[in-house]
């Protein structure tokens, strides 16, 4: 296997010690596989994990270079840096985010929302403290998306994100806005478009084959959702789905 395969391998777990490994054998970080530099096939991959940060902050320390640099701090989960980037900057908080994204769209949208994307506590946290708001919107697609951050959290990968889902709803975020669509892994092969769409729908989406998250993840996120918005959470008695597992 050649040093660039076992880098995409790598990426695909955030095996940090392979990364490591693959870095430390002469593979330069700046020369993009298949087109595209490696850091930017490690932020697009699908995987979440707390290994993140530490593999993408690994690429950097080896000359990686981002388009957009004020996302990294969100990007590496990095209080401090992220400290630093609203002193040296007053307005960074409304600084708006254009990523290609595996799953909800980033294109438009806020850190808060690059921040639930990648299920990271720390600087959701730090940003929500700082007064940005939970139910501002992702730009639209063709009339679809804008989407507040929570979308980002309802059926993550792992569902990594739920811990941010249950922060946003503890902040404000709004359990019944309705989008006209939402596209979801827009440019992936896995691209989908699902219409009329609210957290709670798109919570249960992630039963679909192309998103398959685990029934118990969905349905306790549902039922945080219900909670909040005051609704009647039921007792779901065939979860995980018996016909399913027969």
């Amino acid at each position: 296997m050649t040093l660039q395969s076992r880098l995409l391998t790598a990426f695909e777990t955030h095996d940090l010690a392979e990364i490591q490994s693959v870095l430390s054998q002469g593979l330069d970080p700046t020369v993009p596989i298949i087109g595209k530099p490696p850091v930017m096939i490690l932020i697009e991959m699908y995987y979440r994990s707390d290994a993140f940060p530490a593999c993408l902050r690994l690429l950097l320390d080896h000359g990686a270079t981002v388009v957009d640099p004020l996302l990294l701090p969100v990007l590496l989960d990095d209080i401090p840096a992220l400290e630093d980037a609203l002193k040296s900057n007053p307005d960074y908080l409304n600084h708006r985010v254009h990523l290609p994204s595996a799953f909800v769209s980033l294109n438009g949208a806020t850190l808060l929302h690059l921040a639930s994307e990648y299920g990271h506590l720390e600087a959701a946290t730090w940003l929500l403290d700082q007064g940005c708001d939970p139910n501002a919107t992702a730009d639209t697609d063709l009339g679809y998306n804008g989407h507040t951050a929570i979308f980002h959290t309802v059926n993550s990968n792992g569902n990594r994100s739920a811990a941010v889902m249950r922060l946003l709803l503890e902040r404000g975020a709004c359990t019944d806005l309705q989008l006209q669509g939402l596209w979801w892994g827009r440019g992936f092969e896995w691209e989908t478009l699902f219409f009329d769409v609210t957290p709670v729908s798109f919570a249960q989406m992630g039963l679909l084959p192309q998103i398959h998250r685990r029934e118990a993840d969905i349905y306790a996120n549902i039922a945080d959702l219900l909670a909040v918005s005051g609704r009647l959470v039921p007792e779901l008695s065939n979860v995980p789905n018996r016909y399913l597992m027969s």
